[in-house]
């Protein structure tokens, strides 16, 4: 199967494929995720994984977007702790580290650690197994990348510092995508939809109302603005449900309250969440 990713091989999104999909999988890399939507149109990649939110950083509002535009199905999701670690070129030590280099998220989640060492310059990159790579390819002394033990053992690098990330209960969760139909598997329990309410006082708390009135458990509601009209916001929700019944029903009260609906994706709650 040929699993699109953002970064390459040893990144956190490759970790996640090979859990998600075993390890008899195709890569198809790319270093940014504006161009994943093109590897499904142009059937270079059957499924992508997509970083979508992180437990200390948040929600990743591009990713939402590009969903939403591209009409991309949510088929599944994935969580993964996130360990980072402080890798160099073997036989050096932290105090002859004088850039690191890695993805603005994992700079973010180590803030706290490189606070001990001011002489450290850090430096925003496209992916942390890309900077580990490069280190390794291009024999650059003096630099540090932050990435996971499965890149340090793939560009065999050292690793200066373990579990540098400010928390240790960090995580990042993942959506599987594709461009097939909603989910017909009789598990599912799970569903992620977009909406955008009317001007009338208190229409949230209606969608809100009937998602309780039918036991759907909200997980998570995510606001957006909407480009073209200022100070209006869209909601991504996620919520399970016991009953794809009663979730249906909920889905067709809600869209005659809202403006819009889209189902994202219906999907089975990942185990690891």
């Amino acid at each position: 199967m040929k699993i699109g990713i953002q970064g390459i091989k040893g990144s956190f999104h490759h970790i996640v494929a090979e859990q998600y999909f075993g390890e008899n999988i195709d890569l198809v890399e790319c270093m940014r995720f504006s161009e994943m939507p093109a590897l499904l149109k142009e059937n270079k990649a059957e499924v992508l994984v997509m970083a979508i939110e992180n437990s200390i950083a948040g929600a990743i509002l591009p990713n939402y977007a590009l969903i939403d535009e591209y009409k991309l199905n949510i088929s599944g999701e994935h969580y993964l702790p996130i360990h980072h670690n402080l890798m160099a070129l073997k036989g050096q030590k932290i105090k002859e580290i004088k850039e690191v280099y890695s993805h603005p998220m994992a700079l973010l989640q180590c803030h706290n650690f490189f606070k001990l060492y001011p002489h450290i310059k850090l430096i925003e990159d496209t992916d942390t197994a890309e900077v580990a790579r490069r280190i390794q390819k291009e024999k650059l002394m003096s630099v540090g990348a932050i990435a996971s033990n499965a890149a340090a053992n793939i560009y065999d690098l050292e690793v200066l510092a373990s579990e540098i990330q400010t928390i240790n209960n960090n995580a990042t969760r993942f959506f599987i995508l594709d461009n097939s139909q909603k989910s017909k598997n009789p598990n599912t329990n799970k569903a992620s939809v977009k909406f955008i309410t009317t001007n009338k006082t208190g229409s949230l708390a209606e969608v809100l109302c009937i998602l309780s009135k039918y036991d759907l458990n909200l997980s998570k509601i995510q606001s957006m603005p909407i480009i073209d009209r200022p100070w209006k916001y869209a909601f991504f929700v996620d919520f399970t449900f016991n009953s794809y019944i009663d979730y249906s029903n909920a889905m067709q009260e809600v869209k005659d309250k809202v403006l819009f609906l889209n189902v994202l994706g219906e999907y089975i709650k990942s185990m690891n969440s």
